[in-house]
């Protein structure tokens, strides 16, 4: 994981790891139901009804009463912890530590090619697409939270060390499409929200933004990245969620995708997504910009 420092030397390392984590912690206990059932809808590869959708979002707990229905939507929340906490400690360190390398070896190719404003924009995507191809790393914990919340039937009779001796490799399974889908999702995330700032909100100093004016570019950033991504994102949920014995290529996904279900299949589970991005990025990003400097006053 690369290293995590604060621009302006007030928050350390530490304190960076601790708020962010936590951040994560909490978003994940709020937002992982509303996860479970947008990958439950994208993985689904019937037609949506008004007569199928309760027994596709809660499957066994389709009939059941309203809080186990509601319990049934969190499945796989020890994977889903690893994998969230894991990614916001290095989206939150990760993309500054990259805009800072980019800024001190490459600033003056950016600025000749688009201009000391688009130049600088173009820095914070490039080092978001970059953090994003990094995450890669974190794929064996993302590839079990979505079988567990999707494939429950894999994991029957096997613990979680088991599952990683005897699969092995083969948790990394997807990392090309996971590659392809990162790269432009977090390049439309980071670029999309500095675009907002410069253009829309008229902020040019980024740090200093009001949470009010983050809220808007967060949104703005969000929405663009997951609708850019969302094809990709599609195909990369279902060669994770097949059984671990099964192995699924992209272009397979992709063939039968098209072939059964047209073209519109890929963007599945995009509405539920859309909906959540506004107040989950809201949440984790203030959250974690109000406990970073709490903690550093102590670590």
């Amino acid at each position: 994981m690369s290293p995590i420092t604060s621009s302006n030397g007030k928050d350390s390392g530490a304190a960076r790891i601790l708020g962010s984590g936590t951040s994560g912690i909490a978003e994940l206990l709020i937002f992982h139901p509303v996860d479970t059932v947008a990958k439950r809808l994208m993985s689904n590869k019937a037609k949506v009804s008004s007569t199928t959708l309760s027994s596709i979002i809660f499957r066994d707990a389709a009939s059941a009463p309203l809080t186990r229905k509601f319990l049934s939507l969190f499945p796989g929340l020890g994977y889903a912890a690893g994998y969230k906490v894991a990614q916001r400690v290095y989206k939150f360190g990760g993309q500054p530590w990259f805009n800072d390398l980019i800024n001190k070896h490459y600033k003056n190719q950016f600025t000749n090619t688009f201009g000391e404003r688009k130049g600088k924009m173009m820095m914070q995507a490039t080092a978001g697409s970059l953090t994003g191809i990094g995450e890669v790393v974190l794929l064996p914990l993302d590839a079990l939270k979505i079988k567990r919340q999707v494939n429950p039937e894999a994991f029957r009779g096997r613990g979680v060390v088991r599952i990683f001796m005897e699969e092995g490799t083969t948790l990394y399974r997807g990392w090309g499409w996971t590659m392809a889908r990162n790269a432009p999702g977090s390049f439309a995330l980071f670029g999309a929200s500095a675009v907002t700032k410069e253009y829309v909100l008229g902020v040019s100093d980024y740090s200093k933004a009001t949470w009010g004016q983050n809220f808007i570019a967060s949104i703005a950033g969000a929405v663009a990245s997951i609708t850019v991504a969302a094809p990709l994102d599609t195909i990369k949920t279902r060669i994770q969620n097949a059984n671990f014995g099964r192995k699924v290529h992209g272009m397979t996904v992709v063939k039968d995708l098209i072939k059964n279900e047209g073209p519109t299949a890929f963007f599945k589970g995009l509405t539920p997504k859309i909906l959540v991005v506004g107040p989950k990025l809201v949440f984790s990003y203030t959250l974690a910009q109000s406990l970073i400097p709490l903690f550093s006053k102590y670590v």
